[in-house]
């Protein structure tokens, strides 16, 4: 069992591993947004930490590369968003791997995951916009919620390879 302080430097390291990952590679997206794959770490630490722990990472780690990025309006809602994501992830794994597998379970959860983010974002920007032009970043999140997925999946395997969790 972790102790309390290996769960905050393991929730440390993928907050900023999730920062890290949404600002390297940052593609615009057609209403002031931008794709990213940080979803791959939210995912992730949904999959690897308790529920609080995974939202904390997620959430915090997303919500910084806002700030940084200048996306200071979006990081209260990418907060939120995020965090919730890696909840939904934890519970679905948690669920359903010992009925389905650990990879069709880490689908799941990430599909469900995803989305809430592209719903959570839809209404986010539906506010601030209009619900008719945020409908325009519906196809772009949902590229980025199949990405993150994808190599989040490679991602815990290769975590639970080396034996590290």
């Amino acid at each position: 069992m972790k102790t309390n302080t290996q769960k905050i430097v393991t929730a440390s390291m993928l907050a900023a591993l999730c920062c890290v990952a949404t600002m390297i590679i940052k593609i615009p997206s057609p209403l002031k947004g931008y794709l990213n794959l940080g979803d791959c770490v939210v995912l992730l630490s949904g999959w690897l930490l308790t529920p609080a722990y995974g939202f904390a990472a997620a959430g915090i780690g997303s919500a910084l590369a806002d700030l940084f990025s200048g996306y200071v309006i979006y990081a209260p809602a990418t907060f939120i968003i995020k965090g919730i994501m890696a909840i939904i992830a934890h519970f679905c794994f948690k669920g359903l791997h010992n009925k389905i597998g650990n990879t069709l379970s880490r689908i799941i959860g990430g599909i469900l995951a995803e989305l809430e983010m592209i719903f959570g974002y839809f209404v986010f920007e539906g506010f601030m916009y209009g619900f008719a032009p945020s409908a325009v970043n519906i196809p772009a999140n949902s590229i980025q919620g199949i990405a993150g997925i994808i190599i989040g999946i490679i991602l815990v395997k290769i975590f639970e390879k080396s034996k590290m969790f």
